[in-house]
C-alpha cells in the first residue's frame, strides 16, 4: 500500500480536509459529519431504496458506484448520529469545466427531513466549490422526482430542459432512450 500523501490525504484520516460549516448552520443535536471513505459504500447504497420509498429491487444504488467513494471523498460529506448513517451529500468539482462543480447523490434518513441537514450539507458543499474556483453548482434528478425539484428550487437552482416531461421542463433521453432528467443549475 502507497504511503499518504499530505498533499493528498486519505479520506477519514487525521489529515483529511475538515468540513466547515456555513455561517449560521448548525447541525442536529449529536451528528457529526465526516469525509466517506470506500467502506461507506455498502451503507451508503443500502439505504438509498428505503430513504427514498422506492422497492428494494431498484437499480438507482448502480448509479453511485464505489469510486466517487474512493476518488471524490474531498468533495464528499458523510453525516452520523447514535442512530448511524444520517446523511450523505458525494459531489465533485469537474476537471473538463473548472468553473462547475457537481453534486451526484445526496441522502437524508427521513427521520431528519426537516431538520435542515440537507441545507447544510449543500451550503457548506457551495462553500468548498467556491473556495476551489467553482462559480456554478449542477445536479439532476428524474422527472417524477418532486420532493427533490422543490428542495432544489428553494435552494436557489433553476431547472433546465428540452421539453416537458410529466408536467416538468427536463431533458428527453439524457441519460440513453427513456431515461429523461431534470438539469438543476445555480451561481454561487
Amino acid at each position: 500500500m502507497p504511503e499518504p500523501n499530505p498533499a493528498h490525504p486519505t479520506p477519514g484520516a487525521p489529515d483529511a480536509p475538515s468540513i466547515a460549516l456555513p455561517a449560521g448552520a448548525a447541525l442536529p443535536p449529536g451528528l457529526v459529519l465526516r469525509r466517506p471513505t470506500p467502506d461507506d459504500h455498502g451503507p451508503v447504497t443500502a439505504v438509498i431504496a428505503d430513504w427514498w420509498g422506492l422497492p428494494p429491487t431498484t437499480h438507482l444504488p448502480l448509479l453511485l458506484p464505489r469510486l466517487f467513494f474512493q476518488h471524490f471523498a474531498d468533495t464528499s460529506f458523510l453525516g452520523e448520529d447514535d442512530a448511524g448513517l444520517a446523511a450523505f451529500l458525494i459531489g465533485f468539482h469537474s476537471s473538463s469545466r473548472p468553473e462547475v462543480a457537481y453534486i451526484h447523490f445526496v441522502g437524508v434518513r427521513p427521520d431528519l427531513r426537516t431538520s435542515g441537514l440537507a441545507r447544510t450539507l449543500y451550503g457548506a458543499f457551495f462553500d468548498e466549490a467556491r473556495a476551489a474556483g467553482c462559480t456554478r453548482v449542477e445536479a439532476i434528478t428524474g422527472p417524477g422526482n418532486r420532493r427533490s425539484q422543490a428542495f432544489h428550487r428553494a435552494m436557489g437552482f433553476e431547472l433546465t430542459g428540452d421539453t416537458e416531461i410529466d408536467g416538468v421542463r427536463a431533458w428527453r433521453d439524457y441519460d440513453g432512450p427513456g431515461e429523461h432528467r431534470v438539469a438543476f443549475t445555480r451561481t454561487i
